[in-house]
């Protein structure tokens, strides 16, 4: 069995990103470190056409900076009536350096000119079905892969926003088994069903397989 140790970093600097990993491997006793703990680190260029592309080019270039064990994930929302899209540039949708609320007014307007809306009892109109894929590699020190696993949820984009908690498109993305957005959900409720918990579960599996 491969094993992570007392402590991880995660190659990423997104602070939602971080607060998610850290509450996740906080359970199996691992402290995680993140891109924002370390100076002089470079810009990654994310050219993968894929998730699970992108977090091991992610992985590998951090792991090959520090030469240390690493862990990057790649996450993201495809929207069925916009044929998969933003999907791997779902950071970005809005153009670089877009940030959260950009991302989500030009979701909706793109969703405006394409989708028929769809009324529901609870009072929410959803857009889409849509789904939340994360992507996630393990590598060693030398920037090889150990592992690489995916985790989906499902779900549907609304109408609109919904809920203060979660980060990116969180309140758009309406879970139909809890009939609430995902940044209505508590933290834990979160981790307990969203993409990237899954992900790290299957993470956990594949660690223990080895």
């Amino acid at each position: 069995m491969l094993r992570l140790g007392t402590e991880v970093v995660i190659a990423t600097r997104n602070a939602g990103k971080v607060k998610e990993f850290e509450a996740i491997f906080a359970d199996k006793g691992i402290r995680v470190r993140s891109l924002l703990d370390y100076d002089g680190l470079p810009d990654i260029v994310e050219d993968g056409d894929t998730f699970a592309a992108n977090a091991l080019i992610k992985a590998r270039a951090i792991a090959q900076c520090l030469h240390i064990p690493v862990v990057a994930d790649d996450s993201g929302l495809c929207v069925d009536r916009l044929d998969g899209a933003p999907g791997v540039y779902s950071a970005r949708y809005a153009g670089e350096g877009a940030g959260d609320e950009a991302n989500n007014r030009k979701l909706l307007k793109e969703l405006a000119e394409v989708a028929e809306p769809e009324a529901k009892a609870d009072g929410i109109t959803v857009l889409s079905p849509a789904r939340f894929v994360c992507a996630i590699a393990l590598v060693d020190s030398s920037g090889q892969p150990l592992a690489e696993v995916q985790g989906v949820c499902e779900g549907a984009i609304i109408s609109e926003p919904r809920g203060a908690r979660g980060f990116g498109y969180d309140p758009l993305f309406y879970v139909p088994d809890k009939q609430l957005t995902m940044a209505e959900l508590s933290m834990e409720e979160k981790n307990a069903i969203s993409h990237r918990g899954r992900a790290i579960e299957a993470l956990w599996r594949a660690l223990e397989t080895e």
